[in-house]
């Protein structure tokens, strides 16, 4: 079974109410491909996690678009409680390079527009413009996109 079958299960179990056993799962999947992939999320079931996911964390305020390709030991980190209205929002046919890290303003949200490309490495801590591509510590936009 996949990274992603098993973050899409543990998601379709916990919002049925079987928090355990959705918590079970998504143990598993941090044992067989050393992930911590949020049960809580709202995830597109076509995303991809390139080499499985290893490494890769992901916050239970994360809200992930169609075709989404997320790359290896990447964070996605809301400074918010799970629950709060704060998110990560990842539109559809964004890429997420390996190593990279989107985190929120304290208390706040960050949006990753349509068709973005977040850099190897790169350090998100606002929205990305739809189409833009953003490299660096702090990510800054090296290419403009088409909206």
């Amino acid at each position: 079974m996949t990274p992603e079958r098993l973050w899409m299960t543990a998601i379709a179990l916990r919002k049925r109410g079987y928090r355990r056993l959705a918590k079970r799962v998504k143990q598993l999947n941090s044992l067989i491909y050393h992930n911590s992939l949020a049960a809580g999320c709202d995830v597109s079931p076509d995303v991809y996690l390139g080499h499985h996911g290893m490494g890769t964390v992901v916050h239970d305020n994360v809200t992930v678009g169609s075709h989404v390709r997320i790359w290896q030991n990447v964070t996605l980190a809301v400074r918010a409680p799970a629950g709060s209205p704060h998110r990560i929002i990842i539109e559809d046919n964004v890429v997420i390079g390996a190593n990279a890290v989107v985190i929120t303003p304290h208390l706040q949200s960050v949006r990753i527009g349509r068709g973005a490309k977040v850099g190897a490495g790169a350090v998100v801590t606002g929205d990305v413009p739809a189409g833009a591509t953003v490299v660096g510590v702090p990510a800054r936009v090296i290419r403009e996109g088409a909206s």
